[in-house]
Formats: C-alpha cells, structure tokens, sequence
C-alpha cells in the first residue's frame, strides 16, 4: 500500500505510531483514566514500574517510559522514600541463636522460614509498638501484633497468631534480629514447644533480616509517615488495614513476579493440585 501510494514505509509508520500517541486516542485516554484509578487504588505508593505492570496485564503493551510520560500526563505523583530508625536493643548478656539463614531468603514452600522484627509508629498518644512476622515463601505477614510497651509479649503474640493462622510444622525456622525480646526466656521457650529453630542476625546488621525491614520501609513510606495518628486506637486500625486489606491482598510484590501475597500462595496451590 505504502509503494501505490508513493509514500516511505519507516514515514508511514512513523505517522501512524505519532497518530496513536496523540491525547484524543481512545486507547491513549483509557490508560490515562485507569492510570488515575491505580494511583487512587493503591494510595499514590505504585510508581512507573508497577502501573506498567498493571497496564501491561490489563492488555495495554505500553513500555516503563511511557508510563512514566502517561503518569506525568494525568498528573500522578508518586510517594517518596522517607528514613526511619530501627528499633534494636542487644546490648544484652541473654543467650542468642546462630544465624541459620545467612541471608538466604528464598524458600520452596510456604512455612518453611519465617522472619519477625519490631518498629514503632508516633501517635499523639505516644509511641505505638509494631511485631510483624513475614513468611518468606510468599513475604506474606502472617502474625502480628501492637502495643505501647516493647516487651516481650509483644514477640510472643506475633508468633502466636501466625501459628493459629497457618499450623506450621516443627522444624520451621524463625528469624529474628537479636533484640532483648526475641533473646527471652518467654520467646525461646515459645519456640521450643512448637519444635521451631531459632535463628538471628549478626549483631548491628540489618541486611540479616532485610526482608522485615523492607516491609517496615514499605509500610512506613506507602502508610505511616503521610498519617498523623491521633490515638493508638487510629494507628492500630490503619495498620491492620494496611497488613490485611492492601499489602497481603493487593500489592504488588517484585520478589513474587508482580502478583500480591496471597496471589502468589494461591496460583502456587492450585497449580501443585494440577500437578
């Protein structure tokens, strides 16, 4: 057609790819609309890389700079990065586990290794306390637990509902960092009735537990820091929102091939029930 009409090819194609770009293209509006519905969806936290999954999934073969550009057009912005502080004390003379993960952080299957750690959360109240414990297989925050004090309750109920929730096997191994709490008496001998293998980080080195601290990083730049919590009570709701209704549920995890937690463990069940 190109040869009839005497016109270049690569000009053809040219015009046709700028023809397409333009603001009026039914396609090009459609992205720009879903673009503003999954900056709404996921609270302004989904940069380029994820919208052009989610894009991408939804059939539009769009690439990581034009959705960028597509943001920038339907003025999405996204939530920037914000340091926190950890919360750590093992300056102690309790006994401590030697690191069974090594900063291997893949697993075959759910409930094989588990990581736990702390932070805190501001209220006018004061501090909130944060246990979360994240199941590796599919970093799926499987127990948690708050409170206004750092004790060592605030470990054992984090490891007790994840228990009740998924009735791991004795030989799991439980990570933590070597915080006072996890280093009790009441902590280690939780994990020993359940036949559980204790494990912790080197003293003073975060990428030991990196995958606890990056929920807590994700938790506080997506949630916490763009909230001012009046009262405990407000902190503790938006959390468990945060945990149940978003991150285990809907957000997108790099580490799962872009598909939620819960995604993740159920396609990778069925799929073994296939098998």
């Amino acid at each position: 057609m190109c040869h009839v009409l005497g016109v270049k090819s690569n000009n053809y194609y040219s015009y046709q790819k700028r023809k397409s770009n333009k603001p009026d293209d039914l396609a090009h509006q459609e992205m720009i609309e879903l673009i503003k519905d999954i900056a709404k969806f996921s609270d302004n936290t989904y940069g380029a890389r994820r919208i052009k999954k989610v894009l991408n999934t939804l059939s539009f073969p769009v690439s990581r700079s034009k959705t960028a550009k597509l943001m920038r057009e339907a003025n999405v912005w996204v939530r920037y990065k914000k340091k926190y502080k950890t919360t750590t004390n093992s300056d102690h003379n309790k006994p401590v586990y030697q690191n069974e993960l090594k900063q291997n952080f893949t697993v075959a299957a759910p409930d094989q290794a588990w990581v736990g750690d702390i932070t805190y959360v501001w209220t006018s109240e004061g501090w909130l306390y944060l246990c979360v414990v994240i199941d590796l297989y599919s970093r799926k925050v499987v127990g948690w637990s708050m409170g206004s004090r750092m004790k060592a309750q605030l470990v054992c109920d984090a490891l007790t509902m994840a228990i009740w929730q998924r009735q791991p096997k004795a030989g799991l191994i439980v990570h933590s960092d070597q915080g006072v709490q996890y280093a009790s008496h009441q902590y280690r001998r939780l994990l020993k009735s359940n036949g559980f293998i204790g494990s912790m980080s080197k003293k003073g080195c975060c990428w030991d537990n990196a995958v606890a601290e990056s929920f807590f990083g994700s938790l506080k730049q997506e949630r916490v820091h763009w909230r001012n919590y009046e009262t405990r009570y407000e902190a503790q709701q938006d959390i468990l929102n945060y945990i149940s209704m978003w991150y285990n549920s809907h957000r997108l995890h790099s580490y799962l091939g872009y598909q939620s937690p819960n995604k993740f463990e159920l396609l990778n069940k069925e799929l073994k029930m296939v098998a």
